[in-house]
């Protein structure tokens, strides 16, 4: 394998990392114990939407960079479209490729969601307000339906690893 090869896939693998990690971070870690560290719902709101926009500043990136080296990578097939419907492996890529297309909405709806106008609407209003609920409703389906779509995208990644085969 050519070296430019290894050092693609590692920064795929590395951009997959920030990109899983931090997203299951927020979720599973840092939004369950913000309840603890305040009991202000203001407070939980206003620190959830700080600590994703500095996020967003890594992950954004990272999501790029994956799409970049995930096509790369898919190269092959992707130059010979027949392969794709052909092959085992070709199926399991375009099933990846379909619920990437579906992250990428879901993260940018999520981002448009918690745009400038919404973070000071959010402060200005009653956080048990119908519109604040409707927001971090919103907010919460949208962080996990991107999470678990990533980790989709994960088992994907490992099946094509074994060259596409689910047996």
């Amino acid at each position: 394998m050519p070296l430019i090869d290894v050092l693609v896939i590692w920064v795929h693998l590395i951009c997959a990392s920030i990109w899983v990690g931090g997203s299951i971070f927020l979720g599973l870690i840092l939004a369950p114990m913000l309840g603890s560290i305040t009991s202000s719902m203001e407070e939980r709101l206003s620190i959830m939407i700080r600590v994703g926009r500095r996020f967003n500043m890594v992950a954004l990136p990272s999501l790029l960079i994956l799409v970049l080296t995930g096509l790369y990578n898919s190269r092959t097939y992707l130059a010979e479209p027949s392969m794709i419907v052909r092959t085992d492996y070709g199926i399991i890529l375009l099933i990846k490729i379909i619920v990437v297309i579906g992250i990428l909405i879901t993260y940018f709806i999520h981002i448009k969601l918690l745009g400038n106008d919404v973070e000071k609407k959010i402060k200005s209003e009653n956080v048990y307000s119908l519109y604040v609920q409707s927001i971090r409703s919103k907010i919460i389906l949208l962080g996990r339906i991107t999470v678990i779509m990533s980790i989709v995208v994960l088992l994907l990644a490992a099946i094509l690893q074994r060259g596409g085969f689910i047996i």
